[in-house]
């Protein structure tokens, strides 16, 4: 791609003039950026919701607090501020190149004898006579200034580029706050998904114990063989055995949750220990019409405002073309006492023009350089922009299909609760043998942790969905950069409450 196509899509042509050089920036339209009217998949695209705080849809009071706080308290977003910080300076070094640079110097010296006041001193004409070596003093005051003129717009370029670079950081530290946003939730679903696939893994172990006992009853009465007691007993022990590996699960995601709201690892383990149901937040969710995305989407407002930059950084390279105007001045006086400082005052003024004759073509390999660099943020654009489109159709087609799914196993676990319980009752009354109650009761098992899968993929591709959005951020709530805006990382942690417990939990 040439640097005509990057003009003819995002910038008017380049023009030389007395105040900058360069191509001009334009953002480029939806049309220019092959931006669809509309998603190709079945969504609410005639409303776009505000998903600032998607969290509080979820009605979790705990989830709701552990992610409104991850602005203060994780490390990532923190590290996303002190760039912020670092960018903003860096604008501000630019402006200051547009005003004159002025320093003061003072200064005192004085003369003393070490040894001796007087030295004969011997003319050319023979004649000899003394010399008196006294003490004395003298002070100076001295003021320089500089200033490099503008003249084709290289440092109008540069605070362009900064200025550009500054905002790209401020929608960089959004894009870090709603993964990190994203990624506590995740876990939070995590967690929750474990506690209810280890109640089901234990109230299966209760009817297996049970199973147990009874097979061991009726081999003893003799009624069946020993085989459907060693079928329990291997059952029983299948089941016993998925119960560590569930535990670890829970230990990671509630581990990992901790460390993301910038805690200790086992910060959140009281909090997190009442068994409470996986998070589902009403549907369907209006997610509106592509355009509307990559107006909210942080990471294509920073891939946008780099290419911005980038734009920016040529007309800086063409400025190094052409002669440069450096004016500086100085004033300077001396004096034996401070009284007599002002009577004799000096001063210079010089302008300088430069003007780089041959440095073997390095100056215009910058140039070359800068044009490519603008030409892979073009497309560092542009893949941002059709990335953001794959996320949402991929989070609504992920949610229906979730949805569908936890239709569907609420059916299965439906009939596979009756077809156990009839199972059972036939076992007991030795209609029926073990192996259909096992099956019956394998396939309960299934479907409970199945169903709660399906919750729990819901739960997670609507967060997908959040994200993939641009919910959980607002322009208002960036931090400007300065120094009080930055996360106090200490080594206490934020308390976090258990969620009060209700009759169901009891």
């Amino acid at each position: 791609m040439s640097i005509r196509r990057l003009s003819v899509l995002l910038a008017a042509p380049a023009v030389l003039s007395a105040c900058a050089m360069g191509p001009d920036y334009r953002p480029a339209s939806s049309a220019e950026l092959g931006v669809p009217d509309r998603y190709s998949v079945a969504a609410d695209q005639n409303r776009r919701e505000d998903l600032a705080r998607w969290w509080e849809r979820f009605n979790d009071p705990l989830l709701g607090q552990l992610v409104a706080e991850t602005a203060t308290t994780n490390l990532d977003v923190a590290q996303a501020v002190i760039r912020l910080r670092q960018a903003r300076e860096s604008l501000l070094q630019s402006r200051a190149s547009l005003l004159p640079s002025l320093s003061g110097s003072a200064g005192y010296s004085r003369n003393f004898n070490v040894r001796g006041g007087n030295a004969a001193v011997t003319l050319p004409d023979g004649t000899v006579t003394n010399i008196s070596r006294g003490t004395g003093g003298s002070f100076t005051l001295g003021a320089d200034a500089s200033y490099q003129a503008d003249l084709f717009g290289g440092v109008g370029r540069t605070i362009e580029a900064s200025r550009a670079s500054e905002e790209a950081s401020r929608f960089d530290y959004a894009t870090v706050l709603i993964a990190q946003q994203a990624e506590i939730a995740r876990n939070y679903v995590t967690a929750r998904l474990a506690q209810a696939q280890l109640a089901n893994a234990r109230s299966s172990l209760a009817l297996q114990d049970d199973n147990l006992e009874i097979a061991g009853f009726r081999v003893q009465a003799g009624l069946v063989s020993s085989l459907d007691e060693e079928t329990a007993r291997a059952q029983r022990a299948q089941t016993a055995a998925t119960i560590p590996t569930i535990e670890a699960n829970y230990n990671s995601a509630v581990s990992r949750l901790a460390v993301l709201t910038g805690r200790a690892p086992g910060a959140l383990k009281e909090a997190m220990a009442a068994t409470r149901p996986i998070p589902i937040a009403a549907t369907p969710i209006g997610v509106g019409i592509p355009a509307d995305t990559l107006r909210q989407r942080p990471d294509v407002l920073a891939a946008e405002r780099s290419l911005a930059a980038a734009t920016a950084q040529i007309g800086v390279a063409r400025a190094q073309l052409y002669p440069a105007l450096a004016i500086s001045g100085s004033i300077d006086t001396n004096a034996t006492s401070l009284s007599d400082l002002t009577d004799v005052i000096s001063g210079g003024l010089f302008a300088g023009l430069t003007q780089t004759i041959f440095n073997g073509g390095r100056l215009r390999s910058q140039v070359r350089s800068q044009e490519a660099a603008a030409e892979g943020a073009l497309l560092t654009y542009r893949s941002a922009v059709l990335t953001a489109l794959e996320d949402v159709e991929n989070a609504i087609v992920a949610l229906d299909a979730a949805q569908r799914r936890a239709r569907e196993l609420a059916v299965a676990l439906d009939a596979s609760r009756n077809s156990a319980i009839l199972s059972r009752s036939q076992y007991r009354a030795g209609l029926t043998d073990f192996t259909t109650l096992n099956q019956a009761e394998a396939s309960l098992l299934s479907a409970s942790n199945g169903l709660v899968q399906a919750q729990a993929d819901q739960a997670s591709a609507l967060v997908q969905l959040f994200t993939a959005l641009g919910g959980g951020w607002e322009a208002a709530a960036i931090p400007s950069g300065d120094t009080r805006d930055t996360p106090r990382i200490t080594g206490s942690f934020p308390a976090v409450a258990p969620p009060e417990q209700t009759p169901q939990d009891r």
